[in-house]
């Protein structure tokens, strides 16, 4: 089938010969057809004839030359470009440029005339971005010309140098290199002719490259099918003593942000305009590369196959198209292979918006396969729905072989309406299930009612905060599935103020709703590592699974997943207002927060204060990531109802440097050295809960001592931590 494919092409000189090379584990396929050259005269393709790799250069030379001096800790994934090459603009990293969104232009323009290799770098950093990192995928050599230099930097050695030292000599990639010497020309493809009427035969057809010497990061690269068939069996073999195992999975798993319609891995396409060689067969997660010239290479890790397609569709007039042979070849190469199930990553409908995966998507587009055949209760609130905003009430409801039998709600009721103290039992309308409530006479579902239950399933988006009452939910639900013997299932969702950042003392006065494990104010962990932490240190053993997030990275706050903002809480609104909540939060029982003003946890304040002073006065402490401004409110309920309070406003300045728990404690410190008569501290140690810190408040101890006080915790914490997250 894949032979006729290649013949039927050939045979129209679309392209005018073609060397095909495809392994399937242990089996390999050869097929060698046309000619490698027409003009000046024919001469027949032999299977080790040379070609222009043309792009396939970026992922065969440039990408391992790159992740190895990774691995030896001289580039860092996620650092500025600039701090490699100074004269870059800042705010693009090496990954961003790895996967083609950096919002780079295509290419350097050829007019107006230069050359020289120095000059076309320094063309490439002078180009204005057209857009912004991380915003979309912009195909661009740039990328790779300025990787190519970065490697040249940092290891003092060209490029051409480092990869044949590095990568081809110990494959044995003999026949593969940049700038091909004279005696190999015989066997060299001819592209076609140059702007001066030579035809190009051993030199680089891209017109970039070759103004810069023929050794660039995009292209100029010359190779063999055998060659190539070495480089994807090392891939395949967990590195193949070149790359360690771990810089595979990076190069070859989705690294744009999921907010990003096309997905790349580092150097590979995986599912893209590209991706044509990926043919109508070989999943999604398989991953490859494409060549201006003609040239592809395309991978499918589960079957341990690759197929690698070479010709030189240019010549000889520059004519040929292999756009659809791509496709053809790579699905005629897969029929007949056997591939592990589908997924993740996924395959996108081509309406799809882009989006970070929560739990509940992830969960779906596994058509719920974790939970067939199971009686459920599911613990859930307004917050528990999909991408798309379907209620997972809903969808557990309707799942095949699913049987959702009974709802359990948090604080605020199922609905997320209700600001009150008690939440009494009722029945949702739209499936008729019992709603049990977890925020009245109990906290936790009782063993009467988890009788006809087989598991708990828990949906709740949490806020990344110690005294957000949803994980102290978790605990308590968790211990009682664990007393049960019943399965208790977490549909993980993200940390809407990020992973990163951890902030707080973790170790508490006392444990309760507001303070349900020894863990920092800010967390920075999601409801699901949350879960496995509280299983493991607490000796639980509960039979937990988590179905995990998909696409977040630690460092995206909410707004940069994709994913429309559902209040948590009456009061939480906006991402700000959950920002700042871990240090204003804190304070809630001593001064207004906010609650009953339509910016709750963004303004703060007394009837005592004089709002002039108190912004003046934080602002000088020069905290970072935030401006103070004077203002006058009066709130509507909780502290202080219907008094007229002085006060600020927090305005959000630099989301990065805010550190919002240390504000509260700079805020508190503040209001203790102002009006030590009038704070209430004492009501703040209801949420701070951290009787030492409480005492340098009292003795109004410089803010900045409160918190060098919390280091060993926080420290503790962090090797806590790394055991659970992902």
């Amino acid at each position: 089938m894949v032979r006729e494919v290649l013949r039927k092409a050939v045979a129209r000189q679309n392209p005018p010969g073609a060397v095909l090379w495809i392994e399937n584990g242990e089996r390999k396929a050869v097929f060698v057809e046309g000619h490698r050259a027409l003009v000046p005269e024919k001469e027949e393709m032999t299977e080790d004839t040379v070609f222009d790799a043309a792009s396939l250069t970026k992922v065969v030379a440039t990408l391992p030359s790159v992740m190895l001096l990774i691995e030896q800790g001289k580039i860092e994934l996620e650092a500025d470009a600039r701090r490699y090459v100074p004269e870059m603009q800042s705010g693009i990293t090496i990954r961003h440029l790895l996967t083609h969104s950096s919002g780079l232009k295509a290419g350097i323009p050829k007019e107006p005339a230069w050359s020289g290799y120095e000059e076309g770098v320094q063309r490439a950093v002078s180009l204005e971005p057209e857009g912004l990192p991380d915003r979309s995928f912009r195909y661009s050599d740039i990328n790779y010309i300025l990787l190519g230099e970065v490697v040249q930097r940092v290891s003092g050695m060209p490029l051409n140098n480092f990869a044949a030292q590095h990568i081809f000599e110990p494959l044995k990639m003999h026949s593969t290199r940049f700038v091909p010497p004279r005696d190999w020309r015989p066997r060299i493809a001819p592209t076609e002719k140059d702007e001066n009427g030579v035809m190009l035969r051993g030199v680089v057809h891209d017109p970039t490259s070759r103004s810069m010497g023929g050794v660039t990061g995009h292209a100029g690269l010359f190779t063999t099918a055998a060659d190539l068939a070495k480089y994807a069996r090392m891939l395949l073999n967990g590195g193949g003593g070149v790359l360690k195992p771990q810089t595979l999975q990076l190069m070859t798993t989705p690294q744009t942000v999921a907010t990003v319609f096309e997905r790349r891995g580092l150097g590979w396409d995986i599912d893209s305009i590209y991706s044509r060689p990926r043919g109508k067969v070989f999943p999604v997660g398989s991953f490859g590369h494409t060549g201006f010239t003609g040239t592809s290479l395309w991978i499918e890790p589960t079957s341990r196959s690759f197929v690698i397609f070479l010709s030189s569709r240019l010549h000889p007039d520059g004519q040929g198209n292999v756009r659809d042979l791509y496709e053809e070849i790579g699905t005629a190469a897969a029929e007949g292979m056997s591939f592990e199930p589908q997924g993740p990553p996924w395959p996108r409908d081509e309406q799809e918006v882009p989006t970070v995966l929560n739990g509940i998507d992830v969960l779906v587009r596994r058509k719920f396969a974790d939970l067939k055949g199971l009686r459920l209760g599911l613990i859930t609130n307004q917050t528990g729905m999909d991408a798309q905003r379907r209620s997972t009430i809903d969808l557990l409801a309707h799942a095949p072989g699913v049987k959702l039998k009974k709802l359990f709600s948090p604080e605020h009721g199922i609905r997320g309406e209700l600001d009150q103290e008690k939440i009494h039992d009722s029945k949702d309308k739209k499936t008729g299930l019992p709603i049990l409530s977890l925020y009245g006479e109990r906290r936790a579902p009782s063993p009467q009612q988890l009788i006809d239950l087989d598991a708990l399933v828990f949906d709740i988006q949490d806020i990344g905060c110690r005294f957000y009452t949803y994980i102290g939910t978790l605990r308590l639900c968790m211990e009682a599935a664990a007393k049960t013997k019943k399965s208790f299932f977490v549909l993980d969702r993200v940390n809407p103020i990020g992973g990163v950042t951890v902030e707080g003392p973790s170790i508490l006065d006392q444990e309760k709703q507001t303070a349900t494990h020894a863990i920092p104010l800010r967390h920075g962990m999601t409801v699901g590592e949350l879960a496995a932490m509280l299983n493991a240190e607490r000796m639980m053993q509960c039979n937990l699974t988590v179905i995990p997030v998909e696409g977040w990275r630690r460092d995206m706050l909410y707004d940069q997943t994709g994913l429309p903002w559902i209040h948590p809480s009456p009061n939480m609104r906006t991402l700000n207002a959950a920002l700042l909540y871990p240090g204003i939060g804190m304070l809630e029982f001593s001064v207004s927060v906010g609650r009953g003003t339509d910016t709750p946890f963004e303004v703060l304040g007394a009837p005592y204060v004089d709002d002039l002073r108190f912004s003046h006065e934080l602002n000088k402490l020069g905290l970072p990531g935030v401006q103070f401004t004077p203002v006058r409110f009066m709130p509507t309920t909780s502290i202080f109802k219907g008094e007229a309070c002085g006060g600020v406003r927090i305005a959000i300045t630099n989301r990065e440097a805010l550190r919002p728990v240390e504000i509260g404690i700079a805020i508190a410190c503040t209001l203790q050295r102002l009006y030590p008569n009038a704070f209430a501290l004492e009501k703040v140690s209801t949420l701070l809960n951290h009787g030492e810190s409480l005492k340098l408040i009292r003795s109004k101890t410089d803010w900045k001592k409160v918190v060098e006080g919390w280091a060993g915790e926080m420290e503790a914490f962090e090797q806590r931590r790394k055991a659970f997250i992902r």
